[in-house]
């Protein structure tokens, strides 16, 4: 790796916003812009590329939430930006700017982000899990991104289970994801179990999030604890089959749901310490992200050291 490589753009293509930011060769983010991605969403990105670009940048990256055709450098489905699906982003942006564009999946450059700055820095394997809305993942094998689609939030975990938004049925995200327990949490309130959350609901089509459903349960409420736990168990399966599939030195946790780390999380770590194989799991160590939000942002822009000469 040559130490005196310019920086590079990271790009993080949200539902809401774009969030872009500017890395060195060391993954410091030196500067970070964001806009809005309604509207004309090419000349949005453009126009944030345009703040951070410097001479002699080393490229983009580009993360989104969905699958990719890295080959074609296209967007085959994402379920945040309607409407991206085939443009040919890629060529696009390298013709207006005149270097080279990488684009993949956001967990998976989370997971690299976290190997080149972050909590897997040092570490030759671990898998990444982003716990937001969905579940995503990124898996790092002897130092290197694995180049598969990682979908362990679309693992089974109930065979016939809750409908997912992927189509199928009983996967992981719709046991453990955000989405998931705000739902189960209103079913219930609807169906008139009582609950201190019901003061938190605004009443047909508004929901409950995490957030105030981790307070809850810290208060005792005994609706709030036990969906927090619940979903924390199929997490811990999901946690599991990861460490014995790829018996990683670590399992890496990142997304809005470790702030319920003391309820969700600890019960994921015990349900998944009576599933996994003992010798695998012993030797896995379950940790929260040291980058944060910045992982995907970095792991954009580190392509373009990773993959760039």
């Amino acid at each position: 790796m040559n130490n005196t490589s310019g920086p590079a753009i990271g790009v993080d293509l949200g539902g809401t916003n774009i969030r872009a930011a500017l890395v060195d060769i060391n993954g410091v983010v030196r500067r970070k812009q964001k806009t809005r991605c309604s509207g004309d969403f090419l000349n949005n990105l453009f126009g944030l590329l345009e703040e951070l670009y410097e001479s002699g940048l080393k490229g983009i990256g580009l993360a989104i939430a969905g699958t990719v055709d890295k080959e074609r450098g296209t967007i085959t489905s994402s379920p945040n930006i309607p409407g991206i699906e085939g443009i040919d982003i890629v060529r696009i942006l390298k013709d207006k700017f005149g270097v080279p564009v990488y684009l993949d999946n956001d967990a998976a450059l989370a997971a690299l982000g976290e190997s080149f700055a972050g909590a897997g820095k040092g570490l030759k394997s671990f898998v990444m899990l982003t716990l937001g809305t969905g579940i995503g993942c990124g898996v790092i094998y002897d130092n290197s991104l694995l180049d598969i689609a990682a979908e362990l939030g679309h693992m089974t975990v109930e065979p016939d289970g809750r409908s997912c938004p992927c189509g199928g049925k009983g996967c992981l995200e719709a046991y453990a994801g955000a989405r998931a327990i705000s739902n189960s949490v209103l079913k219930e309130i609807t169906s008139g179990t009582v609950t201190s959350l019901s003061r938190d609901w605004k009443g047909e089509g508004s929901s409950i999030t995490p957030k105030e459903i981790f307070k809850q349960a810290l208060e005792g409420d005994a609706l709030a604890l036990g969906e927090l736990k619940n979903a924390g168990r199929y997490l811990g399966i999901g946690i599991a089959n990861a460490v014995n599939i790829f018996s990683p030195e670590a399992v890496i946790l990142t997304g809005g749901l470790t702030g319920a780390w003391d309820i969700y999380v600890k019960e994921a770590i015990e349900e998944a310490s009576g599933r996994a194989f003992k010798g695998l799991f012993d030797k896995t160590r379950i940790m929260a992200s040291a980058l944060g939000d910045d992982a995907g942002l970095t792991g954009a822009a580190c392509m373009s050291f990773v993959n760039g000469e």
